[in-house]
């Protein structure tokens, strides 16, 4: 079935100007030389988008905001932690189609420093005209949601909650839609991606993906995922609940075991949002031989994961690896201390 026929019964925003293209990264295979054992590296750019920055939560916003549309609310209470590239994009979302945005952003990491709190993806907020509501460490984000909410929705308005990574099955819509558009390009390309690699985090994003690709007929566990939230083993099972979820949300019998999901927790470290040695190693690879920006917390733990599965022939060598760049280069400006340190 066409993605155009599967889903297009759910309302939908349109905020992208059409697929993000996939690059060879030649210049950074160059550099790796042998390192790379044949290895090519393609990037889908999902950074690649015009709306408030770029990313991939732009895919997921496309169906919530039509959700919420179609609801009749004007105001979108999203939650997200403090650097939330998700609660940064929903609010130029909101600037854009005229909806009221108030952000909660919960302290999921443990940065107390003045650029953490106040620079990147919070600037970007307050410029994007978001109420921003920064909570203490400990304060229950969705309670506070629920209550701002009620709040609303007492003055005669009508608020939709977001929640954590916009991760709902409808949210994750975006990313079937994604895996029609990587199975399309790869077709037009000539080039078959042996392994996809990707952060997961909320598990959104992993599991559109998955729900695509088995619907397409496709192994689902070429895609090789690097948790950077939650311990492995945890990540994966909360993962096949949404994929489940979104095919039985797109009306599909199909259904996934833990056992087709490929996730590791090599990348983790300490942590949600804590940098690693091989995360900033990452990020100044990509960002020296290609001039491209990888963010600190999904893009660089998952590129240094990419990295490290070539060097242990994880990624067979001489085959063909699609990266996703998921975006959140604003969050680059908040890890400044972590990533000037030589």
């Amino acid at each position: 079935m066409p993605d155009s026929d599967l889903l297009s019964r759910f309302p939908r925003v349109r905020l992208m100007n059409g697929p993000t293209p996939v690059q060879r990264l030649s210049r950074l295979e160059v550099v790796l030389g042998p390192r790379l054992k044949g290895v090519s590296i393609w990037a889908k750019r999902d950074d690649l988008m015009e709306l408030g920055g770029g990313g991939n939560k732009l895919r997921k916003l496309e169906f919530l905001i039509g959700q919420a549309k179609a609801e009749g609310c004007d105001t979108v209470v999203v939650i997200g932690g403090v650097q939330s590239n998700f609660a940064r994009l929903a609010a130029a979302v909101c600037a854009r189609v005229g909806l009221a945005c108030e952000l909660v952003l919960a302290q999921m990491v443990p940065r107390d420093s003045e650029i953490y709190q106040v620079n990147g993806n919070v600037l970007l907020d307050r410029l994007f005209g978001a109420r921003v509501h920064v909570l203490a460490r400990g304060d229950d984000a969705s309670a506070f949601a629920a209550g701002r909410a009620a709040e609303v929705a007492s003055s005669g308005r009508k608020a939709f909650v977001a929640v954590l990574g916009g991760s709902t099955p409808v949210g994750c819509l975006g990313y079937v839609d994604c895996a029609m558009e990587i199975a399309a390009q790869s077709a037009e390309m000539a080039v078959t991606f042996d392994t996809i690699v990707i952060p997961n985090g909320s598990g959104g994003m992993h599991a559109g993906l998955v729900a695509g690709m088995v619907i397409n007929g496709e192994d689902p566990s070429r895609i090789v995922a690097h948790t950077v939230l939650s311990p492995a083993d945890a990540c994966i099972l909360s993962t096949v609940e949404k994929v489940n979820a979104v095919l039985g949300l797109l009306s599909r019998q199909e259904r996934v075991e833990p056992s087709e999901l490929n996730i590791s927790q090599s990348q983790l470290g300490g942590g949600y949002g804590i940098p690693t040695i091989p995360m900033v190693e990452a990020v100044k690879l990509v960002g020296s031989s290609e001039g491209l920006l990888i963010d600190p917390v999904y893009g660089g733990k998952a590129f240094a994961g990419l990295l490290s599965d070539i060097e242990g022939d994880v990624i067979q060598p001489g085959s063909n690896v699609l990266f996703l760049m998921t975006g959140g280069s604003p969050g680059l400006y908040a890890y400044a201390d972590a990533l000037n340190d030589e």
